[in-house]
């Protein structure tokens, strides 16, 4: 063989194994082209194979506590593979078919984080498979409550919670926050209860307990959601209302009621909202989230519900979710920040066109208080301080810290500050757009930044400094709030005198009384903070972002004061909320009450989600 002829057949060999490999790692739609990144905490892999749309019939059982049924996905075969790969945790399989016709499957090995690969025997035209499953008493997604769990005490009560890689565990799916499906859902339930999903949902109770669903825009599968209980509805607007359980749902209309007002508020910002219905649950006090941005329907605590409308910026915070994560998500848990960084801006921007420039302001610098809380806590593990993480081998949770949603937002705020406002809201409309209904990585972020804001504009910008860095850089943007400089000469007041003046505080808002508290020095000794619960009765708080500080702050300075051990114990056995609970059991471990925090524990862990008692077990060292 001569020179010439080796040359063409190594080029011809190169140009096969090049179009082999692209072939492996592409996904043909029309003409466009699209690409899976490594996806560390999921088994599928689906520049193979990737499901397209579900089609989920399922029976809630809950005398058996048992999820039963099938979920039936259209598929989309990229490279003529002979299987498809699913996710599945503490699920049984009984069986699965290829195109109607029974087929062999396969479980791997069990990992306690990302549970166990769900092999299916596909041929190159297999266009749907079927699973048929049920859950167990392992299912983590799911909480099954008892009619002495929920307000109104008269009917058992589910629901899910899918983020981070959760929806395995009720339903067998490639979890990936990078694939986006359709889906139609069949649920059956007790003919007393409703069923309500992340999607198109009843207003009212159906005969016989069956109800039918669909989710017309492609959503990731850490969105999927389902909450079943005797709930009702009442609409706030036309494309706007609450579910919640009978005794409370008029008091949750009245807190809610300004929800079509940020609606418009996010419209005039950074464009249309595109899923036709913005709705919210408030769940029993077990939900640990405040709230959940599940497309449609925002499932949310009840710890909101504070009487005066001054804990809706998490309905905000939700709202602003609808572009930034339902939209535009995140690809990996490792970009998570692209998710809550934004989230948390686009609030912020919310309550200023609402409630003003100051009410803004105190919730930027509670933020800002909270991450320098964080970066300090992490000061034996800075790389948990970047924004971009890398949790290969780790539960995906462990990157859900305030890092992701407050280091996020300085980054955005000080970026809105260095290109102007107009500018910058130019460019993040333009962004929600041109990205939307599809995923994008830290990576793919900063060069749609550099091309389209900083290049744009001549301007210099830190970028990779925030992005991979440890800490908060020199040049994040300085809040200032005039309000909490007098509450912080209201603080000294009070110690230097050891006198109250209770009529200062007659307006002061949810914000103002959690910097208050929050600020006391560490020197505070049980006697003064006395002299300030006998004056504002802060003990007795019915609003639990005041009260959850306030407890904070007994338990790290020992103040016993006005039976707040009572309070403090009966709000951890009533509240399920993660941040609420985790940040008390940790100040029992930080004051070296470690016993003292656990006697409440085993009382209240049974009220609490899988994802609470996950967090908590890990600050107290509890074992079963």
């Amino acid at each position: 063989m001569n020179i010439k002829n080796t040359v063409l057949v190594v080029i011809v060999a190169i140009f096969m194994i090049s179009c082999a490999a692209t072939k492996k790692t592409v996904k043909k739609e029309g003409m466009k082209v699209l690409k899976y990144v490594e996806e560390p905490h999921s088994h599928a892999q689906p520049n193979e194979v990737v499901i397209t749309h579900l089609n989920l019939d399922i029976d809630v059982n809950f005398d058996e506590e048992v999820i039963s049924g099938t979920a039936t996905y259209d598929i989309t075969n990229n490279n003529e593979a002979t299987e498809i790969i699913l996710d599945a945790k503490n699920l049984v399989i009984e069986k699965v078919q290829a195109d109607g016709k029974d087929t062999k499957f396969s479980l791997g090995a069990y990992d306690e984080s990302l549970g166990q690969a769900l092999t299916i025997e596909i041929t190159k035209d297999t266009k749907k498979i079927t699973v048929f499953y049920q859950t167990t008493d392992k299912t983590e997604a799911v909480q099954w409550l008892t009619p002495q769990q929920t307000q109104d005490k008269t009917q058992p009560f589910l629901f899910t919670q899918g983020q981070a890689i959760l929806t395995r565990t009720w339903i067998p799916i490639q979890d990936s926050p990078q694939i986006r499906i359709t889906y139609n859902a069949t649920v059956r339930v007790p003919k007393e209860l409703m069923a309500v999903m992340s999607a198109e949902n009843p207003k009212e109770k159906s005969v016989n307990g069956e109800y039918h669903f669909k989710m017309a825009q492609k959503i990731p599968p850490y969105l999927m959601a389902l909450a079943v209980g005797d709930i009702a509805y009442k609409a706030v607007s036309d494309r706007t209302g609450i579910y919640a359980e009978n005794s409370m749902v008029d008091a949750v209309q009245e807190e809610f009621s300004e929800m079509e007002n940020m609606m418009v508020a996010a419209e005039n910002l950074y464009g249309k909202y595109v899923w036709d219905q913005f709705d919210v649950i408030v769940l029993p006090p077990s939900f640990p989230f405040g709230g959940m941005e599940n497309p449609r329907l925002t499932f949310a605590t009840p710890t909101l519900i504070a009487g005066d409308k001054s804990l809706t910026s998490v309905i905000a915070h939700e709202l602003a979710h609808s572009w930034s994560g339902n939209l535009v998500t995140n690809a990996t848990w490792d970009d998570f920040w692209l998710n809550e960084g934004f989230t948390v801006y686009f609030e912020n921007r919310i309550m200023e066109a609402l409630y003003g420039k100051e009410r803004a302001d105190m919730l930027g610098l509670i933020a800002r208080q909270d991450l320098d809380e964080e970066v300090k806590g992490f000061k034996d593990a800075p790389e948990n301080t970047h924004l971009k993480l890398n949790l290969k081998g780790r539960n995906p949770d462990e990157g859900m810290t305030s890092i992701a949603y407050d280091k996020g937002f300085m980054f955005l705020k000080t970026l809105e500050n260095v290109a102007g406002r107009e500018n910058f809201d130019v460019f993040l409309k333009n962004y929600f757009q041109t990205n939307a209904f599809s995923t994008i990585t830290t990576e793919k972020f900063v060069k749609y930044l550099n091309e389209n804001l900083l290049e744009k504009h001549s301007l210099s910008f830190n970028t990779d400094e925030w992005i991979y860095s440890p800490g908060v850089p020199s040049n994040a943007y300085d809040i200032k709030s005039d309000k909490f400089e007098k509450v912080k000469k209201t603080i000294k007041s009070i110690l230097k005198t050891n006198k109250v003046d209770a009529s200062v505080a007659k307006d002061w808002t949810t914000q103002e009384w959690v910097y208050f508290i929050r600020n006391f020095p560490e020197d505070i000794t049980p006697a003064q903070m006395t002299v300030i619960d006998n004056a504002f009765d802060l003990t007795n708080s019915t609003n639990s972002h005041k009260a959850m500080v306030w407890y904070e702050q007994a338990i790290t300075h020992n103040y016993k004061g006005n039976n707040v051990d009572v309070k403090i114990e009966e709000f951890l056995i009533r509240v399920g909320r993660r941040w609420y609970v985790s940040t008390l059991y940790t100040a029992f471990a930080k004051a070296g009450k470690t016993e003292e925090g656990l006697a409440i524990y085993k009382k209240a862990r049974a009220n609490y989600h899988s994802i609470t008692m996950n967090t908590v077990d890990a600050t107290l060292g509890y074992k079963k």
